[in-house]
């Protein structure tokens, strides 16, 4: 194959590893090589200042020695196969950077040979970028369970970021769906990445210039709706994870069924992303909002509700605990308001330091109303005469047609009086009034 070819035949392969996040790495050029790491988001997501970043993400090679049922990749479907050199990949990683197309590398794999002979080839890969080409851009890469230790721990100081795909969330579904991977493989690497990051910032304290190891962190990957887990086990075991692992993120991929096989589901609604949607919006709550993962889910509801994001069901069985008073609440409970995000609950503490905040400036605070407004008071009163009932509120959080109408500015609203149509309600234009009143004389 010609190597535009194996490019079309390896970043087709890799578009079902989601597991891609925002490097958390600012490092200026040097001026000695070419390119910087930016905190930023990768792969056509989006950054924490809004920018849209792209990454150059492929598979080093689509050849695998597992027969994994859910995988495209696994060793007995009969797909176009590729494997680029390390240079080859050098090559594009340049070319494209020099274009302007990316700003980093997301470089995964399959299994060749074995573990340590493919963590070899990505070793000398981004050994090769960094100090034969002095690429000094974001490289995200994966970790292969299994591989050996020094490999893992020679690339993990040539990296941005590393990531092991838990794959399934039990060690039952590994069993059924994936033989060929062990649950202890997996975690293993886990461990000596999250032992490296830790040892490698002990150094930084005393060696200003010491080495980092995997700088922007780990992240990993749970396949979702391939086996029979339901969003409270899934919910527990990102939570354990991130106890555990201090990892960055956690990554929820809705099941594709790429395979004709007996053990997979069939899903004849297709894939379940609103499910996967949902579980992110729980890791949010997770990760910054100070949930814990039996607040939002149990053994009783073991399933999010697909009408109302996560902290909308939290906050409607939980009504004991409203209204919130804008002006005395402290920033723990603000964030607990559905309708009000991190950055909104920091600018109310520092607002109402300078006074006592009205209904009027919680929307220029970025408090979405719409979701808050059955939630809060400010100086006692509620912005509109609402029902503190869990199903007045589900109907109009839900229903458009039940839903409290706003004006223009997000905060106003008009009373129907006994001369407007129903049918046709229209503002009335300064123009017309002024005819109106010429007319009556």
């Amino acid at each position: 194959m010609s190597l535009m070819e194996k490019l079309g035949v390896l970043t087709d392969a890799a578009k079902y590893d989601v597991a891609c996040t925002s490097s958390g790495v600012d490092r200026r050029g040097d001026g000695h090589s070419t390119g910087n790491a930016v905190s930023c988001g990768i792969c056509h997501s989006f950054s924490s200042d809004g920018r849209c970043i792209s990454l150059l993400k492929i598979l080093l090679t689509n050849e695998c020695i597992y027969d994994c049922k859910y995988c495209i990749n696994r060793c007995s479907n009969d797909v176009p196969r590729a494997t680029f050199t390390p240079e080859e990949v050098c090559t594009l990683t340049l070319e494209f950077y020099r274009r302007n197309y990316i700003e980093g590398l997301f470089l995964s794999s399959g299994i060749l040979e074995n573990p340590t002979f493919t963590m070899e080839l990505i070793c000398r890969t981004v050994w090769l970028l960094r100090n034969r080409y002095y690429f000094n851009g974001y490289i995200h890469v994966k970790a292969i369970p299994g591989a050996d230790s020094e490999v893992i721990r020679r690339t993990g100081f040539l990296v941005d970021r590393m990531s092991v795909n838990l794959e399934l969330p039990t060690a039952e579904g590994l069993k059924l769906l994936a033989p060929n991977k062990h649950r202890k493989n997996i975690l293993t690497p886990m461990r000596q990445i999250q032992n490296g990051i830790q040892e490698s910032r002990n150094e930084l304290v005393l060696y200003r210039n010491a080495p980092r190891f995997v700088s922007g962190g780990q992240s990993t990957q749970m396949i979702i709706g391939a086996t029979g887990e339901n969003d409270h086990q899934l919910l527990e075991v990102a939570q354990s994870l991130y106890q555990k692992f201090e990892l960055k993120r956690v990554f929820y991929s809705a099941f594709v069924n790429v395979n004709e096989d007996k053990d997979l589901p069939a899903l004849p609604g297709g894939p379940p992303l609103l499910r996967e949607h949902r579980l992110y919006q729980a890791d949010w709550l997770l990760r910054f909002y100070g949930f814990q993962a039996e607040e939002l889910l149990d053994e009783k509801r073991p399933f999010f509700n697909v009408m109302l994001d996560p902290k909308e069901d939290w906050a409607i069985r939980h009504l004991e605990q409203f209204p919130v008073e804008i002006n005395r609440a402290p920033y723990e409970r603000l964030l607990r308001i559905p309708g009000i995000g991190v950055k909104s609950a920091r600018r109310i503490v520092a607002a109402r330091r300078s006074g006592s905040l009205g209904f009027e400036h919680l929307k220029k605070l970025g408090v979405v109303m719409k979701r808050a407004v059955y939630f809060i008071t400010c100086n006692g009163k509620m912005m509109y005469p609402t029902k503190l009932e869990e199903d007045y509120i589900v109907r109009n959080l839900t229903c458009d047609k039940d839903r409290i109408r706003f004006g223009s500015d997000g905060m106003t609203y008009r009373q129907m009086s006994l001369f407007d149509d129903a049918r046709f309600q229209r503002q009335v234009t300064p123009q017309e009034r002024f005819q109106a009143a010429v007319g009556q004389f």
